[in-house]
């Protein structure tokens, strides 16, 4: 499912006016994450996942950089995610549910760091395109 004009403006939109804090929102999607859906902590045994963390700073730059990419890149996400998604799938073995549940926490943060601009159509495109991402990381 291809986006739309439009809904490519919002996304780019969206992210620019967060992208000088990205690395603050994937930390916050990612707490976020961890707090609504605990099961997804058993694929990080490793971290630590108290609130603030450093290796939870360090995952959520990871994740806001693999999203800054994939804004720079959606018009080719297939190629642009390629790499990531073999290391998530087959290295990591990452439940791919929890892609869905992330790109949820990811839309929950946007929201809150941005209630004027976030509207219901924003909404939906940034569901569309993280539904894209949730795809292209899962289909291997």
């Amino acid at each position: 499912m291809s986006l739309t004009k439009s809904e490519r403006t919002i996304i780019m939109s969206l992210w620019d006016k967060v992208s000088s804090q990205s690395e603050a929102i994937g930390t916050e999607a990612l707490e976020r994450l961890f707090l609504s859906f605990p099961q997804t902590k058993i694929s990080f045994p490793h971290f630590d996942l108290r609130p603030g963390s450093a290796q939870l700073r360090a995952h959520g730059a990871e994740v806001a950089a693999a999203l800054d990419d994939a804004v720079k890149n959606m018009d080719n996400l297939d190629s642009a995610l390629s790499s990531l998604s073999d290391l998530l799938a087959y290295k990591l073995r990452i439940d791919p549910f929890n892609f869905r549940l992330l790109s949820h926490s990811l839309q929950v943060t946007l929201a809150r760091n941005l209630p004027r601009d976030f509207t219901a159509e924003a909404q939906a495109a940034w569901d569309k395109f993280l539904g894209r991402m949730s795809d292209v990381k899962t289909a291997k």
